[in-house]
């Protein structure tokens, strides 16, 4: 069976798509973000699948788009609550996953905190805050590495997993 070379998770702002694509470039691999898929199969964007259908329908979506691109190679970036849904831990067993950890510093610089993200709509520091204390612990179990991206360009941490996976 081919697996991912790497699987990227972490909070939003973590830099997942970008550290991947940049992963992927180098290793001349295809890259997969599970939360572009998720939109690209339903034709809408991820707030609109949340206002239109709710999270629980997200997340049936997104766990059909993980388990399909954790079937082949590349590198695989999940959206940020993948990794804490029920199902994550055995799915991501046995397969190399790095958690990019990141600051709310960090990460507000990288998203700007604005209304395209459903979970972070509402005062969103806060709501960023809470969720990553509640997705800490998921994440850390399910990885094998933990990346810190604090004050790293994409670059240095593409560089850090290298050394690792």
């Amino acid at each position: 069976m081919v697996s991912p070379r790497v699987v990227l998770i972490g909070p939003p702002g973590a830099g997942k798509t970008t550290v991947g694509q940049l992963l992927a470039t180098r290793w001349d691999l295809p890259f997969v973000d599970t939360d572009e898929v998720v939109s690209r199969d339903r034709g809408q964007s991820i707030s609109d699948i949340f206002v239109a259908e709710g999270e629980a329908a997200f997340r049936r979506y997104e766990e059909a788009a993980v388990r399909s691109s954790l079937n082949g190679p590349g590198v695989v970036a999940l959206g940020g609550g993948a990794a804490v849904q029920p199902w994550a831990a055995a799915a991501l067993a046995d397969l190399p996953v790095v958690f990019l950890d990141v600051t709310i510093a960090d990460a507000s610089g990288r998203i700007g905190f604005d209304t395209s993200r459903p979970l972070l709509a509402v005062n969103p520091r806060a709501s960023w805050t809470r969720m990553m204390n509640e997705r800490r612990p998921a994440y850390e179990t399910v990885a094998r590495w933990r990346v810190d991206t604090a004050g790293r360009t994409p670059e240095q941490v593409a560089d850090a997993i290298e050394a690792l996976a």
